[in-house]
């Protein structure tokens, strides 16, 4: 039976990363706690840079198989 591979969800790894954020930035921490939670946070973010990329690299996809082929930024409503 094949192992199915755990979604991930964006969501959560971000707030999950802004708890570890705010425990750091309080300062009360020792240095071995802080190192492992430095270390989550970096895997947390590199995950969910690797999700940010997937999802940009869907969206060209289907830009593309529309006929549109330039995105453009978000710029300020006027």
């Amino acid at each position: 039976m094949p192992i199915k591979k755990k979604e991930f969800d964006f969501e959560k790894a971000l707030t999950e990363l802004e708890e570890l954020v705010e425990k750091m930035e309080q300062g009360n921490l020792s240095l071995e706690v802080s190192l492992k939670l430095f270390e989550r946070g970096i895997a947390l973010t590199r995950a969910c840079q690797k999700a940010l990329t997937e999802a940009e690299q869907k969206v060209q996809i289907l830009m593309r198989d529309s006929g549109k082929e330039e995105l453009a930024d978000f710029g300020p409503q006027e």
